[in-house]
């Protein structure tokens, strides 16, 4: 009796230390578990410059430019740009100078006629579509050729003007100027009529129907004549170096 007593906590020993030793063969065939460190990230804020106070020019302003190159309807083809430097500053309607002297209007040749004969003169009709400032600051207009100081004078969107003077005629460079340069005239389809004012030479004039061929109009280097802007534009106050 005593024999299997001792059988039996010797079986019993036996059974623990089997468990024991399964389990530590168990738990060192575990992988440790790595746990991964939360980094958190930290975002600087960039604190952005205030966008600059815009000042409009309100539409119906003129500029008063001077051109950079020569054109002739002779040579001209639609499509092809010019550019004229503004010659007086331009102000914004509380005063500020948003478009300095030395500034650049980009021009665009929208239809030409070279002369004929039958004493029919040539003629461009122009659009200005950029304004380019000295520190680099570039804006789309919608201008108009005019003349410099006809104030009753006023473009809408496609170039027409309208006025006391000139009610529905189209602003164009004709030639027939007096050292065979071109004048700024109005036409209605294409036909001749009332001259505005002289460009170049002194008094300018469209001859009336000859046998021979017109002159061309040709807008020299150093011809001033004024841009009419037909929307509002807004900008900056002018500094000399463009933020």
């Amino acid at each position: 009796m005593k024999r299997l007593f001792n059988y039996s906590i010797l079986a019993a020993t036996v059974s623990l230390v089997s468990l024991f030793a399964a389990a530590d063969v168990s738990a060192q065939r575990r992988k440790p578990v790595i746990r991964k460190k939360t980094v958190v990230k930290r975002t600087t804020t960039v604190a952005r410059p205030a966008a600059p106070r815009l000042y409009t020019v309100a539409s119906g302003k003129r500029l008063h430019v001077r051109m950079n190159e020569t054109i002739s309807s002779k040579s001209a083809r639609v499509g092809d740009r010019f550019t004229a430097t503004v010659t007086d500053p331009v102000y914004s309607e509380t005063g500020a100078n948003v478009i300095p002297t030395g500034s650049e209007v980009v021009g665009r040749v929208d239809s030409v006629v070279a002369a004929r004969k039958g004493g029919k003169p040539g003629s461009i009709d122009a659009t200005f579509v950029q304004l380019k400032l000295p520190n680099g600051t570039v804006r789309r207009i919608n201008g108009s050729l005019t003349d410099l100081e006809s104030d009753d004078a006023k473009s809408n969107a496609e170039g027409t003007a309208s006025g006391d003077k000139m009610k529905h005629r189209k602003i164009i460079f004709i030639g027939g100027g007096g050292v065979g340069g071109a004048v700024l005239g109005g036409a209605i389809g294409g036909g001749k009529g009332a001259l505005i004012g002289g460009i170049l030479g002194a008094a300018g004039g469209l001859a009336g129907e000859r046998l021979t061929k017109g002159e061309e109009a040709e807008v020299r280097s150093g011809t001033e004549f004024g841009v009419i802007l037909n929307q509002a534009i807004s900008l900056p106050k002018f500094a000399e170096v463009n933020p």
